[in-house]
Protein backbone atom coordinates (compact mmCIF):
# COMPACT_ATOMS: atom_id res chain seq x y z
CA UNK A 1 0.00 0.00 0.00
CA UNK A 2 2.99 2.37 1.09
CA UNK A 3 4.20 2.01 -3.04
CA UNK A 4 0.32 2.05 -4.48
CA UNK A 5 0.18 5.85 -2.47
CA UNK A 6 3.59 6.96 -3.35
CA UNK A 7 2.96 6.17 -6.45
CA UNK A 8 -1.07 7.18 -7.32
CA UNK A 9 -1.54 9.39 -4.05
CA UNK A 10 -5.35 8.77 -2.88
CA UNK A 11 -6.67 7.87 -6.70
CA UNK A 12 -6.29 4.46 -7.45
CA UNK A 13 -8.74 1.27 -7.74
CA UNK A 14 -8.33 -1.88 -6.98
CA UNK A 15 -10.06 -3.71 -9.37
CA UNK A 16 -10.02 -7.85 -8.59
CA UNK A 17 -11.07 -10.37 -11.29
CA UNK A 18 -12.27 -12.94 -8.65
CA UNK A 19 -9.12 -14.63 -8.34
CA UNK A 20 -8.67 -16.33 -5.32
CA UNK A 21 -6.21 -14.05 -4.09
CA UNK A 22 -8.34 -11.28 -4.24
CA UNK A 23 -11.20 -13.15 -2.55
CA UNK A 24 -8.54 -14.32 0.67
CA UNK A 25 -9.61 -13.22 3.92
CA UNK A 26 -6.65 -11.18 4.67
CA UNK A 27 -6.56 -9.45 1.22
CA UNK A 28 -10.16 -8.28 2.21
CA UNK A 29 -9.38 -6.88 5.71
CA UNK A 30 -6.03 -5.26 4.04
CA UNK A 31 -8.34 -3.21 1.62
CA UNK A 32 -11.06 -2.78 4.03
CA UNK A 33 -8.37 -1.16 6.58
CA UNK A 34 -6.40 0.62 4.06
CA UNK A 35 -8.46 2.01 1.23
CA UNK A 36 -10.33 5.46 1.52
CA UNK A 37 -13.28 3.61 0.00
CA UNK A 38 -13.64 -0.39 -0.60
CA UNK A 39 -16.87 -1.95 -1.56
CA UNK A 40 -16.56 -5.79 -0.89
CA UNK A 41 -18.88 -7.68 -3.17
CA UNK A 42 -19.07 -11.30 -3.79
CA UNK A 43 -20.42 -12.48 -7.12
CA UNK A 44 -22.59 -15.05 -5.70
CA UNK A 45 -24.79 -12.29 -3.50
CA UNK A 46 -24.47 -9.76 -6.17
CA UNK A 47 -24.87 -11.57 -9.09
CA UNK A 48 -21.61 -10.13 -10.69
CA UNK A 49 -19.98 -12.51 -13.56
CA UNK A 50 -17.15 -14.67 -12.04
CA UNK A 51 -13.84 -14.22 -13.77
CA UNK A 52 -14.01 -17.10 -15.96
CA UNK A 53 -17.10 -16.42 -17.45
CA UNK A 54 -15.77 -14.17 -20.63
CA UNK A 55 -19.37 -11.86 -19.69
CA UNK A 56 -16.38 -9.63 -16.98
CA UNK A 57 -14.37 -8.15 -20.34
CA UNK A 58 -14.75 -10.13 -23.62
CA UNK A 59 -11.77 -8.32 -25.11
CA UNK A 60 -9.60 -8.95 -22.13
CA UNK A 61 -10.12 -12.60 -22.16
CA UNK A 62 -9.36 -12.50 -26.08
CA UNK A 63 -6.44 -10.50 -25.85
CA UNK A 64 -4.64 -12.27 -22.79
CA UNK A 65 -5.63 -15.85 -24.77
CA UNK A 66 -3.96 -14.90 -27.60
CA UNK A 67 -0.65 -13.29 -25.65
CA UNK A 68 -0.80 -16.15 -23.80
CA UNK A 69 -1.02 -18.38 -26.87
CA UNK A 70 2.19 -17.00 -28.45
CA UNK A 71 4.11 -16.54 -25.05
CA UNK A 72 3.92 -19.99 -24.32
CA UNK A 73 4.09 -21.78 -27.63
CA UNK A 74 7.34 -23.32 -26.89
CA UNK A 75 8.66 -24.17 -23.50
CA UNK A 76 10.73 -21.68 -21.41
CA UNK A 77 14.03 -21.93 -19.68
CA UNK A 78 13.40 -19.13 -16.71
CA UNK A 79 11.96 -16.11 -15.92
CA UNK A 80 14.00 -13.94 -17.82
CA UNK A 81 13.40 -15.68 -20.82
CA UNK A 82 9.46 -15.39 -19.87
CA UNK A 83 9.53 -11.29 -19.59
CA UNK A 84 11.46 -11.24 -22.93
CA UNK A 85 8.71 -13.43 -24.54
CA UNK A 86 5.46 -11.24 -23.13
CA UNK A 87 7.19 -8.33 -24.11
CA UNK A 88 8.15 -8.93 -27.47
CA UNK A 89 4.82 -10.16 -28.08
CA UNK A 90 3.23 -7.24 -26.39
CA UNK A 91 5.56 -4.55 -28.48
CA UNK A 92 4.25 -7.04 -31.85
CA UNK A 93 0.73 -7.05 -31.32
CA UNK A 94 -1.18 -5.16 -34.02
CA UNK A 95 -4.00 -2.84 -33.13
CA UNK A 96 -6.52 -4.90 -35.81
CA UNK A 97 -5.96 -7.56 -33.22
CA UNK A 98 -7.58 -5.59 -30.30
CA UNK A 99 -10.28 -4.10 -32.73
CA UNK A 100 -11.14 -7.52 -33.72
CA UNK A 101 -11.60 -8.70 -30.14
CA UNK A 102 -13.54 -5.45 -29.74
Amino acid sequence: MPTIRSVAYEVYVFQEDDAPAHRAHQTVELLRRETPVFTASSPITCGYPTAGSGDLNPADYRIRGVVQERVYQTPMQDVVELRHRVMNTWAGFQQSAVEEAI
